[in-house]
């Protein structure tokens, strides 16, 4: 059974950063693309950014290049997201991905 546990989340200020992880179990991790959605209050789930099995492949949303970083410790069956610059706009529940398994999720909230 696929599950994948998201941790890092809370509050922080505009200009901050946070590491979102997430731990992956019941499938071959290293096999796999992973990816990090996110959905803003409101909003429809969008797709923030994906990873391919060796990690030499990443896409990133246009709103999050240059401030958001996508990687994977295949040893460790976890995929990260390092996000930068925060802005309010970013304010989301963030979701970890493979196919169309999303883990529980974890708040990102900005905000001064």
């Amino acid at each position: 059974q696929v599950q994948l546990v998201e941790s890092g989340g809370g509050l922080v200020q505009p200009g901050g950063s946070l590491r979102l992880s997430c731990a992956a179990s019941g499938f071959i991790f290293r096999f796999n693309t992973m990816g990090w959605y996110r959905q803003p209050p409101g909003k429809q789930r969008e797709l923030v950014a994906s990873i391919s099995s060796s990690g030499i492949t990443t896409n990133y949303a246009d709103s999050v290049k240059g401030r958001f970083t996508i990687s994977r410790d295949n040893a460790k069956n976890t995929v990260y997201l390092q996000m930068n610059s925060l802005k309010p706009e970013d304010t989301a529940v963030y979701y970890c991905n493979k196919d169309f398994v999303y883990g529980q999720g974890t708040q990102v909230t900005v905000s001064s």
